[in-house]
């Protein structure tokens, strides 16, 4: 077995992956907190939108960012003339796609966690003059601390795992931005099964331990 062609999808989905369940989670703690302290006209509509990437089949997705993040979009051409270079077919078009398609879990998961936390507490706090801020961080976040970490390792997981938004944005580049599920695709579709197997397992031993993770912390 080639040990540096098995190890190099591995440590890109790792990367792709710690990077995108960072961002997902940042992102999910602002939208999923502000949306449970807000009412507004379109709000379950919006809501519905959030939760769209769920249900979409994956190449959709993927092919809706190839078309927004391309040469041809004004947001393409914004980041290829911020960066020198276009964003499609790196490994950063798949942190891109893993943010996205893992988005509506971390969301849910955390409106779920913020939307148990005893109001009455924050209350008490906000008139002993704690600011929203102060509130957020000392009773929000750790009254809601097991479902953050929930949705972190399931945004991780998630990101670990994507393939079809991913062959869409970022291509399947060995070296560059072939991840375990595209590699596992290729090695299938080329009749290479022991390195097939030898990756199969790999995500499956990485994302039990996620999952056992998740469950240890939520009991």
């Amino acid at each position: 077995m080639n040990w540096t062609a098995f190890w190099s999808p591995i440590q890109l989905s790792l990367q792709v992956a710690v990077l995108s369940s960072i961002f997902v989670f940042v992102i999910g703690v602002c939208v999923a907190w502000s949306m449970t302290r807000r009412s507004f006209a379109g709000k379950t509509l919006l809501e519905t939108v959030f939760m769209l990437p769920l249900v979409l089949p994956p190449t959709v997705v993927g092919f809706l960012l190839l078309v927004m993040l391309g040469r041809r979009s004004w947001i393409g051409k914004f980041i290829e003339w911020l960066s020198g270079a276009p964003i499609v077919f790196t490994w950063w078009a798949a942190v891109i796609a893993s943010v996205i398609v893992a988005f509506p879990l971390v969301y849910q998961t955390m409106k779920v966690g913020f939307a148990s936390v005893e109001r009455d507490l924050e209350d008490a706090a906000r008139s002993s003059g704690a600011s929203e801020w102060q509130v957020f961080r000392y009773i929000t976040l750790p009254s809601a601390y097991r479902s953050c970490l929930t949705a972190f390792i399931l945004g991780f997981a998630r990101g670990l795992g994507e393939f079809g938004a991913t062959l869409m944005i970022a291509g399947n580049i060995p070296g560059r931005t072939q991840t375990i599920p595209t590699a596992i695709y290729v090695a299938v579709d080329s009749g290479k099964q022991t390195m097939a197997w030898a990756w199969t397992v790999s995500i499956i031993v990485i994302s039990f331990l996620l999952l056992l993770l998740t469950r240890s912390r939520s009991e």
